[in-house]
């Protein structure tokens, strides 16, 4: 029956932690912050995209800023022997 009552009295707690209490001066935010106002938003957007458009035209561009200035190896020169395959004629 303490359970019971604990149990009560959690979702009582609970259910009014839920309910925002509205104030004249604004809302109340609980552990958030205020929603940003529409205009900071649209500069975040605008400013992120620019970001991901730059960075993304640069590495199709220049690939080697992020990969490196070396020249990869042709795999098809690689010989058995370096690849570790044994030669065919053992059995």
């Amino acid at each position: 029956m303490k359970q019971l009552n604990r149990l009560r009295c959690v979702s009582r707690i609970l259910y009014r932690t839920h309910q925002m209490p509205q104030r004249r001066h604004g809302h109340l935010h609980y552990r958030s912050t205020a929603p940003a106002p529409r205009k900071n938003q649209i500069i975040a957007q605008t400013i992120l995209g620019s970001m991901w458009c730059w960075m993304l035209w640069r590495f199709y561009h220049e690939p080697e800023d992020v990969l490196g200035h070396f020249h990869l190896p042709d795999p098809s020169k690689w010989t058995d022997q370096e690849l570790g395959i044994p030669p065919d004629n053992e059995d």
